[in-house]
């Protein structure tokens, strides 16, 4: 047997070998390749429910900031006050109207306003609920911030925050 054929000669066992590996290592990089990119699919998604998250909180957090300023530091009277009639009010040079509610036996008066952040798509509602307990005036207000007015749309978040005094 010549040199040459001892060493080009392969034994019968071997024959393929060398695609099976190529076959099974690329198989194994796809596989990998796709784990990484549905978890950055899944860290994207997760990154956006947080920012819509946010936004809403933000949105209900500005309600409950205009809802105190003009309650408790306007020095022209409240006009979520049972008293006065409907008003509008402005909060960061948006002006909304308040429409009011007395329940007449109870004394309870519900005032409500809404506003939209603009050029955001955010809205916020706002609910000043007062009513005496005895000689003491209990005020509550409920703001509840949204990522999106369109109540369509799917992704919408809504977030709440209540405050009492």
């Amino acid at each position: 047997m010549a040199l040459k054929n001892f060493f080009t000669k392969k034994a019968e066992g071997q024959r393929g070998i060398a695609i099976y590996i190529a076959v099974t290592i690329t198989a194994a990089l796809i596989l990998v390749s796709f784990a990484i990119i549905s978890l950055a699919l899944k860290q994207i998604v997760i990154s956006s429910a947080s920012r819509d998250s946010q936004a809403a909180f933000y949105a209900s957090d500005s309600g409950v900031e205009c809802a105190l300023y003009w309650d408790l530091k306007n020095t022209g009277g409240s006009p979520f006050a049972t008293s006065t009639g409907n008003q509008s009010i402005s909060c960061n040079a948006v002006v909304a109207s308040v429409t009011k509610s007395v329940n007449g036996s109870s004394g309870v008066g519900t005032s409500t306003f809404a506003f939209t952040f603009l050029p955001d798509p955010y809205c916020v509602n706002v609910w000043v609920v007062k009513s005496y307990n005895g000689s003491n005036l209990k005020t509550k207000i409920e703001s509840r911030g949204y990522n999106s007015c369109s109540t369509s749309n799917t992704r919408r978040v809504e977030r709440a925050i209540l405050v009492s005094y």
